[in-house]
This record gives C-alpha cells, sequence and structure tokens, in this order.
C-alpha cells in the first residue's frame, strides 16, 4: 500500500488525536484550549486560525468518533463513520504546495474549522485504509495496561505494541522473569 508523506501526516495525527482521550483514570490530553493549540503545531495543521472552546468540544467529538474506527472491525461501519465525518466537514479536495512540500492533496475546505480539518485530511487517510482491505491495520495495543491506538504499517502486520521499546519489551522482560521462576521451581 503506498503512503503519501501527507497521509502519513494524518495517520500520525488521527493516532496521536485518538490517544490524547482519557483512559479509565487518566487525564484528558486534550484538557484545554492550549493543549490543542500544541497538538495543532506539533502536526503542523495548517490554516488554523484562533482556537476557542467551541474548537475544542468540536475536536472531541470528531476523536471520539476516530475512535470508533479503531474500536470497529466491520469495514461497512467504520466506512460509514468515516464518511459521515468527511461529509459534515464539507469535504473540498484541492492540490497544493506549501511550508517546503512538493504537491500533495488538502482534502478539507478553504477557511474550515480545526475539526473540520482534522476530520477531512484524518478521515479521507482512514478512508484509505479501508478502500485498500488494510482497516485491520488500525489496531489498539495489546500490552494488558496500555490500548493506546496505533497503524501497523509492517510488512507482515505483525505488529501488536504501541511502542516495541516500552509495551512489547515490558510484556517480554515479564514472561522471561515468569519462565525463569517456573523453571527454578
Amino acid at each position: 500500500m503506498l503512503i503519501t508523506h501527507d497521509t502519513r501526516c494524518s495517520l500520525d495525527a488521527v493516532v496521536d488525536l485518538v490517544n490524547t482521550a482519557p483512559e479509565e483514570d487518566g487525564a484528558d490530553g486534550l484538557a484545554h484550549v492550549a493543549a490543542l493549540g500544541d497538538f495543532v503545531r506539533t502536526h503542523n495543521v495548517s490554516d488554523v486560525g484562533a482556537l476557542s472552546e467551541r474548537d475544542l468540544d468540536d475536536v472531541r467529538q470528531v476523536r471520539a468518533r476516530f475512535a470508533e474506527v479503531f474500536a470497529d472491525p466491520e469495514p461497512r461501519s467504520a466506512a460509514a463513520i468515516i464518511n459521515e465525518l468527511i461529509a459534515a466537514a464539507g469535504t473540498t479536495p484541492r492540490l497544493t504546495d506549501h511550508d517546503g512540500y512538493d504537491w500533495h492533496v488538502h482534502y478539507f475546505a478553504p477557511g474550515a474549522s480545526v475539526a473540520d480539518h482534522l476530520a477531512a485530511d484524518c478521515g479521507m487517510a482512514l478512508a484509505f485504509f479501508v478502500v485498500a482491505g488494510e482497516q485491520d491495520r488500525l489496531r489498539r495495543c495489546e500490552a494488558p495496561d496500555c490500548r493506546r491506538a496505533f497503524v501497523d504499517l509492517s510488512r507482515n502486520r505483525s505488529r501488536r505494541y504501541c511502542d516495541s521499546r516500552t509495551c512489547g519489551n515490558r510484556l517480554h522482560v515479564a514472561a522471561y522473569r515468569a519462565r525463569r521462576k517456573e523453571a527454578a521451581g
């Protein structure tokens, strides 16, 4: 599956957006407008003006819908969610080259809110996975104490953890220690 630079940026943004949602007893990564501003800057979300509480509420709603896509194993229902997000965003595909990037497609309408921008661009990135029959690459970490979202871009679709150096390594070490303890008797 060919993933262009702008699609990869949108995938990174949607994964990070979904991962800002509070887990049980966790903090909301988008607790206030300043956090949304940080998210926008971190992901170089272009054409975003001053942010407001309304923007924050709208982005949280988009985040919840994207979380549903990551949780939904059925392409038809995931496609319905993605279609709703994209349609509500007033998608207007257009070619652009800006900020040192070569030609790429923006799916959000000029002057769109940050929520509509994320819904359109990130929704299209997820749509490509559904169209390619690769929706199963949209996953949640299998570590028992972690449910972070990620996109498995490995060749053989074998990635199980959001980060092999933290979640994956922690579980492998625990399994190794359990085997050693059992062998010692």
